[in-house]
């Protein structure tokens, strides 16, 4: 017997709902969705953990004595957490009229594309507070291949590996700035997906550059003194930042209840960063060494004094070994630290990263007693299609559920760009 409407609605639905989901995708197309599928399950609660690489410093002798100068292996972790659910819930007289009347790609494609600017938007908010380098002056807009090249030359620069295609998502106004620069660098990609039509030049400066309307943006707090110093020694170890790739740094001076913003950027005068796979200080095209900077993970209110601490990501790191080392000197108490771009201001900040800089999944959703569809993507996303009624408002309803989980791998390996000024 052939199946009816009613028996195959959410297949039916489901099929074309992901087949539009996987087409509009841009940003989470472009990281790591492999590290953690089909880890979570019913046993594994709202985190799972992976190993960090390692890393160690070699000895050099005369003589090949190497007394007293064997070291530990240190494993850190990086974490997966999982996300509140994205659903989007449709009454079911709807769906059913938008399917039989003919029109279903505006239907598929109205739930698909929020579903995906949900999810994308979110994911650029994550992305943008564990980023762990900056590219330009915080505040000025990127109208120059050149500044995007800046950007690759501190990935270079900082010893991000070129094992897989970095990525730039710029705003659209970068995007048509850049194009009146110079026509002959944009591509015309194939027009199947929001990820290829999204593409505004490939292979330029090891980076795909991409436009995305779903960036992150944050507003500085008012307040005009945005310059303090480190009121204590912050910890420098390796072993302290290991696990969370975070650091607290302990500041005062700065304007009294200043309101700081997760995504703002933070700068410690006279500590310069270093290249993580030599271990070794850089300079940019002036000859001057490229200052240390951190992002500041979340929101926090400084005292009435204008004293607090402030929690960054990637971590300046400074040890005897220097097997992780991320800066040539240890930041000190007095160290002069200023909190980059202007007060009471929105900033948006373009992106940049490796694949490996972050990672995305799904957590499965078990079904519901309905009428349930579980749908993955080619990368691992699953989605779920539920049909059900409420007998008492004699209503049934459709819903659309999508639950990720996000992880910040390195920030070492993404960053915030800007222009110059």
């Amino acid at each position: 017997m052939a199946n009816n409407f009613e028996s195959n609605f959410t297949r039916k639905l489901l099929e074309n709902v992901t087949e539009r989901f996987e087409a509009n995708r841009v940003l989470s197309k472009n990281v790591n969705t492999q590290l953690f599928e089909g880890k979570f399950g019913g046993n594994t609660g709202d985190k799972i953990d992976v190993k960090r690489p390692t890393d160690y410093a070699s000895t050099r002798t005369t003589t090949g004595d190497i007394s007293g100068n064997k070291q530990d292996i240190i494993t850190g972790k990086a974490t997966a957490e999982v996300q509140n659910y994205i659903t989007v819930a449709v009454d079911y007289d709807e769906a059913d009229e938008a399917l039989k009347m003919g029109d279903q790609s505006r239907f598929w494609d109205d739930v698909a594309n929020r579903i995906v600017i949900d999810l994308e938007t979110d994911f650029a908010g994550f992305m943008m507070r564990n980023t762990g380098l900056l590219s330009g002056t915080v505040g000025e807009g990127v109208d120059s291949w050149s500044e995007i090249a800046d950007a690759g030359a501190l990935m270079q620069s900082s010893g991000v590996p070129m094992n897989k295609r970095w990525c730039y998502a710029l705003n659209p106004y970068s995007q048509a700035a850049l194009a009146k620069e110079q026509r002959s660098l944009g591509t015309n990609p194939e027009v199947s997906s929001a990820n290829r039509q999204a593409t505004v030049a490939t292979a330029f400066a090891g980076f795909d550059v991409k436009t995305a309307t779903t960036l992150a943006s944050y507003m500085s707090g008012a307040g005009a003194d945005r310059v303090g110093a480190l009121s204590a020694n912050p910890i420098v170890t390796y072993v302290n930042a290991k696990d969370t790739m975070t650091q607290a740094l302990a500041v005062s001076g700065f304007q009294a209840n200043l309101a700081i913003k997760a995504g703002e950027q933070i700068q410690i005068a006279g500590r310069y960063r270093l290249n993580l796979s030599t271990r070794k200080s850089f300079v940019d095209s002036t000859g001057a060494q490229v200052l240390f900077t951190g992002t500041v993970t979340e929101d926090v209110t400084l005292s009435g004094t204008g004293t607090g601490t402030i929690i960054v990501t990637g971590p300046a790191i400074y040890e005897a070994t220097g097997a992780y080392n991320s800066v040539s000197s240890a930041p000190i108490s007095g160290d002069v630290v200023t909190l980059l771009g202007a007060a009471s201001t929105t900033y948006q900040p373009n992106l940049f990263w490796h694949p490996d800089a972050f990672s995305i999944a799904s957590v499965p959703i078990k079904k519901l007693h309905s009428t349930d569809t579980i749908a993955t993507t080619k990368d691992g996303l699953q989605l779920r299609c539920s049909k059900y009624s409420d007998g008492d408002a004699n209503k049934q309803t459709v819903r659309f559920d999508l639950r990720p989980a996000y992880a910040a791998l390195n920030p070492f390996m993404a960053g915030q760009g800007f222009g110059k000024a």
